[in-house]
């Protein structure tokens, strides 16, 4: 038995997307094989859903930007036990490689990024001209090194794939006292981008939109972190208080069940959008200061909306020129003919 542990990114679309790479490492290995994956608590109900996960494992609770030394030594320590082939390690930075080189696992895999030269004894050079998607530049660790460029197009069976156990969505739809309606579709609307406000489409448009497909009768369900409570109650009253606001009083695992009943999706380039597309839902994405190509959503039919503009992709949290034309010229009816 092989057994492999990947050091798993800490965003939670990034998360959804490295399933490509647990995918690759199982049809790759021809032999029997574990993953396991490490990585902070907040994405383990995704891993969860991945059934190529072996077992997901907690990082220990470590603030952003901070060194934590004891905190990574004890927890490379205490995975000494599990005796790890190798650690396949998805973070840049220099203090991520710490915990698999305390761990002592024998082949430690992952991109130069922070010149980790020592802590990893695997270290690829990444060639982004090659390998232009965060999907890509994932599962091409799965390759020997020297052939990355094989994962250059990643095939449809290696997309994100979260799996739901409908006994489990029906408890989140009886939770929140949800009957559906087959003759009713539902229109989930995530509003939010942790990123910042550049990722953001108008609540303007957000609701000016809902309020359309209300009429026409659909149901307008709105998810989103509870940091992004703000933006969802803008949209409810500019609909009258007309749509389901779940944003903010899901957890992660209830909003996946919700998310696996909805009709379409209209997102900005965001976790949420990720994991709808993971859930093989009809996504129309909306993208701003963040290129297309590098992240898509991954699903069948999935409908992408990014404008041709010589100031994007900017890749800031906020508009460097202050007028957001990558959003804003992108109007409700164009998303609305998109799906």
């Amino acid at each position: 038995m092989i057994k492999t542990l990947v050091l798993g990114p800490a965003w939670v679309g990034d998360m959804v997307m490295a399933q490509s790479l647990f995918k690759a490492v199982l049809e790759r290995s021809g032999s029997e094989m574990l993953i396991d994956v490490l990585a902070p608590s907040y994405t383990l109900p995704l891993l969860q859903r991945m059934p190529e996960v072996h077992d997901a494992l907690a990082m220990p609770l470590i603030q952003h930007g901070e060194l934590a030394i004891g905190k990574r030594y004890k927890a490379g320590k205490a995975l000494r036990t599990r005796q790890y082939d190798q650690v396949i390690v998805l973070p840049n930075s220099w203090k991520s490689a710490l915990i698999p080189f305390w761990a002592k696992i024998p082949k430690r895999t992952g991109w130069i990024g922070e010149s980790r030269f020592g802590l990893l004894n695997d270290i690829r050079r990444l060639d982004k001209a090659a390998l232009t998607s965060m999907t890509s530049q994932y599962a091409a660790l799965a390759f020997p090194k020297g052939q990355e460029e094989a994962a250059k197009t990643i095939p449809q069976r290696w997309w994100p794939a979260l799996s739901v156990n409908p006994i489990e969505v029906q408890k989140t739809l009886d939770k929140f006292s949800i009957t559906l309606d087959k003759n009713r579709p539902v229109l989930a609307l995530c509003p939010g981008a942790a990123f910042g406000s550049a990722k953001r489409w108008p609540e303007e448009y957000y609701a000016e939109l809902a309020n359309q497909v209300i009429d026409e009768g659909w149901e307008i369900w709105l998810f989103g972190s509870a940091g992004e409570k703000a933006v969802g109650n803008k949209i409810q009253s500019l609909c009258n208080n007309r749509c389901r606001d779940f944003v903010g009083t899901t957890s992660l695992p209830e909003a996946i069940d919700l998310l696996s009943v909805v009709t379409n999706v209209v997102s900005n380039d965001s976790g949420l959008m990720h994991i709808a597309s993971a859930l093989k839902r009809s996504v129309v994405a909306i993208y701003g200061p963040t290129p297309a190509e590098f992240a898509p959503p991954l699903t069948v039919g999935a409908k992408i909306l990014q404008l041709d503009l010589s100031c994007r992709p900017c890749k800031q949290r906020e508009c460097p020129l202050g007028h957001h034309h990558c959003m804003k010229m992108i109007s409700p009816e164009e998303v609305k003919a998109a799906f």
